[in-house]
């Protein structure tokens, strides 16, 4: 069936993030009631992702206002503005109850940005979650890789490693897939720079004053240590975690320190990552569990790897790890393809335990847990462009995330014009 009603005249503006969150279900955001929409579900380290491969209008010269293709062409982040503005629907149905839940999240598949000196990406996607649209998504990235190899995108043998590029709003993110005996085992991605926006500002909640440092990994997030305000990152004090969590993000939303520099458009803050430290599982390792509290109150059941790129950041500005090319605790070098002579690629997937690294030595790799023990090794690679900022230049870092994705079903999510609840709602 079609699923796209009649385009609507005269120019449209995105709407806001609140606006999208509370939309009328029968208003269906482009969609033709009737029509359906093929997905695909993965999760990520236990996070939720749907793609929608093929909703974007196949002929991109047919609709007005639809970013054109060619030399030139605007970019993702141009077409999630349009997608905003005129496609709405499709977020909507995927995400809202009872097609979705409260913490679902998906990406739109779009054309790449166009070819660069280091060639085109495979393809682009836009990121969408209950609440709007976002700038990044780590756990979506490696879901994406993973898609992209198994559906026969990229085509690969059945032992190898095998690397392309994603576009999304961010900028260009270059994934590596580990594919053994025919199945993807692992994906790492490289991010765009990350760097420190600010650190120890102090916010005031409902449990009191804390300091949180701001940095951007796609983009910006504040991390706060989770005993600084009597809490933990266990699943038993999740609605706390919840709560101050967005007090902490809207207090500093408007905060200079998340005005992207150089694209507007990325501004703002995305999301709250609460941290503890763990003990050290081997030599070189410093491991830590998160959750990110992102959008408006939503939980990242992963341990976020836009997120994790953010931690890296702040990590290595403050010493705790080491950057490529210089050597970290347990003499492991770190080089630009990640852990060299000297590391245990396995010790990512052990248990934390054991002692903490020698005060003063930074360690090859951060062993990110999820608020469900999932996780993530994140690596920085080496230093990136200096940001330059109001304040100044900054220094970037060169981060990679590693984690696994799976597919966990195919759907047809049918519009029907005789649903009495159109195109869903939320309950929070």
């Amino acid at each position: 069936m079609p699923i796209w009603a009649p385009e609507p005249a005269g120019p449209e503006t995105a709407p806001d993030a609140a606006h999208l969150g509370r939309a009328d279900p029968f208003d269906f955001g482009g969609l033709a009631p009737g029509g359906d929409i093929e997905v695909v579900d993965y999760h990520t380290a236990g996070e939720p992702f749907r793609i929608v491969p093929a909703a974007w209008p196949p002929d991109e010269g047919g609709l007005p206002g639809w970013p054109p293709a060619g030399p030139g062409r605007p970019g993702v982040l141009d077409r999630r503005a349009w997608i905003a503005a005129r496609r709405d629907g499709v977020r909507r149905l995927c995400v809202n109850e009872p097609r979705g839940h409260a913490d679902m999240y998906g990406a739109w598949i779009v054309p790449s940005d166009g070819a660069g000196p280091d060639g085109d990406a495979v393809f682009g996607a836009v990121f969408f979650h209950k609440d709007g649209y976002s700038t990044a998504c780590g756990h979506g990235t490696i879901a994406l890789a993973a898609w992209a190899v198994e559906s026969g995108q990229v085509p690969v043998e059945p032992d190898c490693d095998v690397a392309f590029a994603i576009d999304v709003p961010s900028g260009r993110v270059r994934v590596r897939v580990a594919v053994r005996g025919g199945r993807v085992r692992s994906v790492a991605f490289r991010n765009v720079p990350a760097w420190v926006a600010a650190t120890g500002l102090e916010v005031v909640t409902s449990l009191g004053p804390v300091k949180a440092d701001v940095s951007y990994g796609g983009a910006f997030y504040a991390s706060v240590r989770a005993a600084d305000l009597g809490l933990a990152v266990r699943p038993d004090q999740l609605d706390q975690l919840i709560a101050v969590g967005r007090e902490i993000k809207w207090a500093l939303n408007s905060h200079p320190a998340v005005r992207h520099p150089e694209d507007d458009r990325l501004s703002g803050m995305y999301g709250v990552i609460w941290w503890d430290d763990l003990p050290q599982a081997s030599p070189g390792e410093l491991a830590q569990r998160n959750v990110t509290v992102f959008a408006d109150g939503e939980v990242d059941r992963s341990p976020c790897g836009s997120g994790t790129s953010a931690r890296l950041a702040l990590l290595a500005a403050a010493g705790r790890l080491a950057v490529g090319g210089e050597t970290a605790a347990g003499g492991i070098a770190v080089g630009a393809d990640g852990i060299s002579a000297g590391g245990d690629a396995n010790a990512r997937g052990r248990a934390a335990s054991g002692v903490e690294a020698a005060a003063g030595a930074p360690a090859a790799e951060l062993r990110h847990l999820s608020i469900i023990d999932s996780v993530f090794a994140g690596r920085v690679l080496g230093r990136g462009p200096a940001i330059w900022t109001p304040a100044g230049a900054v220094a970037s870092y060169l981060t990679e995330v590693e984690g696994r994705a799976s597919q966990t079903g195919r759907a047809t999510l049918i519009l029907s014009p005789d649903d009495e609840l159109g195109l869903g709602f939320q309950l929070r």
